[in-house]
């Protein structure tokens, strides 16, 4: 009988992650397999809630609804700021992606969405947000 994969289990696996879109994010079945400790948060935990039960040889595909992966997109994460709080090192322009530092040191990044002479539109969701997921997966070896 084969192994399954269990919440503190070491697993060697495939996997492939894609948005709605056709936008393939993560793909180890081109290349060497993943080995990943469960529990540790190498994946996301949505991610291993569907790994946990397979079994050692066993494929399965995910359909994720965007409240089980990156969740719903927000309005509340649309801000606009003065283009003075944004550092000198970043080209403003549409979609480019902009890095800020929190008041506690925290690393976040925001994408333009729309700028004049004086503010920047920000959206702070995440990229994947509202957007509807593919999971592929194949266990290769559980310990």
């Amino acid at each position: 009988m084969s192994e399954t994969v269990k919440p503190d289990s070491l697993v060697t696996l495939h996997y492939r992650l894609a948005a709605d879109d056709g936008l393939e994010l993560m793909n180890t079945f081109k290349e060497r397999p993943a080995t990943l400790k469960m529990g540790s948060g190498q994946l996301a935990p949505t991610l291993e809630q569907c790994v946990l039960g397979l079994a050692e040889g066993e494929r399965k595909t995910f359909k994720l609804e965007p409240s089980a992966a990156f969740g719903a997109r927000s309005d509340d994460l649309l801000q606009r700021i003065a283009r003075s709080q944004i550092s000198d090192n970043f080209v403003v322009e549409a979609n480019a992606q902009i890095d800020f530092m929190s008041e506690t040191g925290e690393k976040f990044s925001g994408f333009v969405r729309s700028f004049d002479e004086a503010t920047v539109l920000m959206d702070f969701n995440h990229p994947l947000a509202g957007k509807h997921l593919e999971f592929e997966v194949q266990v290769i070896g559980v310990l």
